[in-house]
Order: structure tokens, then C-alpha cells, then sequence
């Protein structure tokens, strides 16, 4: 094959198109840096548009990359030490990056990516612009989302949990020990697996014949003083809940909180149950009821799906890993 040859594809016909040299289209291959955003956009173009893909002798890394937009929570370390295990089981590295927010990484986050050529990303409750799906696909990198922002799109593998059902079961739970002012705090509105929670958790109470009132919903981020916010606000109603179901266990601890600064005692006040069983869950006072979602394993999944060759497609996997309703001492039948 001859020099800037790929398959049926020539790199110098990709040159000649687009009016740059070969060296040009050889520097966005790699991702350099020095290239103008509008000749590095028409050679994204053109090379996606005909079909190129990475060839098997371009030298990679032994690394899978998992991004972040945040690091400081026990959620992520889960992640990690998911992601680290399946990686070592593979013969694979491990490389973190934080950048971006719950949305998209940063722009300038994918060069980055082309020069340390990973064998695949794994990106954390985000989502992935079409632009930088492109990019990584014309250099052989695999990607899947976990827990993804937002509905991925059906060429995009993503790894989630059953939110739903955990909404689900989270306030059948609280019903069945009698509770009928049951609050919720959810997540941020605009996040996938925050309005499937709150989605099952409306199923249940509706069901029930107990009805769905919007007084007794907030929402907030997935941390504690947000929750705290938001669960002062519902036990300062005229007739408060005498539970809350909280969209993850950081808001359950800010629901603590609240009822704390309030003289509300869980659970004989109040009943709380939490999403997401961290390791703080069974030490918190009193140890929290929670929704376990399997963190590790879904980082482990995915880092599984990138080492055993899954490539893009018009059908890309979907997984939703199995939640559980773990039982401990923070509800209890309403004035118990």
C-alpha cells in the first residue's frame, strides 16, 4: 500500500479535495494542535463522509480513558475502582480526566484525546457531541457513555441502571409501611436518570390511588446542600411529608440535615430513603434505606464492551443494569 493509502481511500485524495497538503491532513490524524478550526472542520468532514477509520498498525495506547466533570464524591470513586479492575482484567491502564460539566466535556477536551490515542473513552453521566463521535470514530477509539445525561443516541453504546424501577420501588416501600404525604427530591430536571426516579416514583403513588401532588417535589443537584435546601422547604409546609424519597444518598444525608435543624427525627418523624447505596449509607446515623444501583459494575461494563471490540453501529448496546431495594433503619410506618 503505498504511502498515504487506507483501504480504497487515499489520504493525498482527501488533501487534494479540501486544498491542504497531505501533511495537513496528516497533523488532524494525529491531533495537533496546529491546524485552523475551519480546515480542521472540512477534513473531519471529508474524511468521515468517505468512510475512513484508524488502521489496525496506527500505534495506541494500552489505556482506557474515563472522563469525568466531577470528582469529588464517593460516586465517582465507585466508578473508578470499577472501571480500574475491569481495565486490569483486560491487560488495560486506567487514565482520569475531569472536564466539562454534566453535558458535554470541553470543547478543547477531544485534541487531547487524539494524541493520547487511547484504546477507548468511557464518559460519566454526560453525553458526546456528533462532532467529537466523529472525530473518535475516524481514529478507531471506541466510546460508551455511563449513566448518560441525556437519551443517547441509538449509534452510542450506554450503560445505565433501572431508575425507573428503583423510583419504583423506592416509594412502594414507603407506602407499604403507610406513609401517604411521601416527598421527593430529584435531580437535576433536565437528567435522564433523575426524571426516570421521580417518574417511578409517581407511577407508584398513583397506583396506589394516593395521587401525585407536585407540593411535595423538589429538585436540586445530586449533592447534600441542595437537598438540605429542598428538604427544609417541604418539612416547612403547612402539612409536611412524613417521608421523602431522595433521587441519590447525598440528598438522603442532606435530608438528614434538614430534619435535624428542624427536630424532625428519622425515622420516627420522618422516613427517608436514599438511591444509589454508598459506603456512607450503612455508616450514616441512623444507616440509610437506600435504591442500590450497581456503580462499579456499571464502570466495569463498559471498560468490558471498549476491551472485547465493540464498535459504533446503528444499533448500539444499551444496558441497564438491575436495581435493589436495600432495607436499614431509616423509615419506619409513619409515627412509629
Amino acid at each position: 500500500m503505498s504511502r498515504g493509502e487506507t483501504g480504497n481511500l487515499r489520504l493525498q485524495d482527501i488533501a487534494d479535495t479540501a486544498g491542504v497538503s497531505l501533511a495537513t491532513v496528516s497533523k488532524v490524524l494525529n491531533g495537533r494542535s496546529d491546524v485552523a478550526a475551519s480546515t480542521r472542520g472540512r477534513i473531519e468532514a471529508l474524511l468521515q463522509a468517505r468512510g475512513y477509520s484508524a488502521r489496525p498498525r496506527v500505534v495506541q495506547s494500552r489505556s482506557i480513558e474515563l472522563v469525568f466533570h466531577e470528582l469529588d464524591s464517593e460516586w465517582a470513586i465507585e466508578i473508578i475502582r470499577g472501571a480500574e479492575e475491569a481495565a486490569a482484567g483486560r491487560g488495560l491502564s486506567l487514565m482520569l480526566t475531569r472536564s466539562g460539566d454534566r453535558h458535554a466535556p470541553d470543547p478543547q477536551w477531544i485534541e487531547g484525546v487524539l494524541r493520547r490515542r487511547p484504546v477507548g473513552v468511557v464518559l460519566v453521566f454526560s453525553d458526546i457531541r456528533r462532532a467529537d463521535k466523529d472525530k473518535l470514530r475516524t481514529r478507531g477509539v471506541d466510546f460508551v457513555v455511563v449513566d448518560p445525561a441525556g437519551e443517547p443516541d441509538p449509534d452510542v453504546a450506554s450503560i445505565g441502571a433501572t431508575n425507573w424501577s428503583g423510583g419504583y420501588a423506592a416509594a412502594q416501600h414507603l407506602i407499604d409501611l403507610g406513609h401517604r404525604r411521601i416527598g421527593a427530591i430529584g435531580g437535576p430536571v433536565d437528567a435522564l436518570c433523575s426524571v426516570a426516579r421521580i417518574d417511578g416514583y409517581r407511577s407508584a403513588l398513583e397506583r396506589a390511588g394516593i395521587g401525585f401532588a407536585r407540593e411535595l417535589v423538589r429538585y436540586a443537584d445530586f449533592h447534600v446542600e441542595g437537598a438540605r435546601r429542598a428538604a427544609a422547604e417541604l418539612l416547612e409546609l403547612p402539612d409536611p411529608p412524613t417521608a421523602i424519597f431522595a433521587g441519590s444518598d447525598l440528598q438522603g444525608f442532606g435530608v438528614y440535615e434538614a430534619a435535624r435543624a428542624n427536630n424532625v427525627t428519622v425515622p420516627a418523624d420522618l422516613s427517608v430513603v436514599g438511591f444509589d447505596d454508598l459506603r456512607q449509607a450503612s455508616w450514616a446515623n441512623p444507616p440509610l434505606t437506600t435504591v442500590r444501583q450497581p456503580i462499579a459494575e456499571m464502570a466495569a461494563t463498559a471498560v468490558r464492551l471498549i476491551a472485547d471490540g465493540v464498535t459504533a453501529s446503528a444499533k448500539a448496546p444499551r444496558v441497564d443494569l438491575a436495581t435493589s431495594l436495600i432495607l436499614r433503619e431509616s423509615t419506619a410506618p409513619p409515627g412509629f
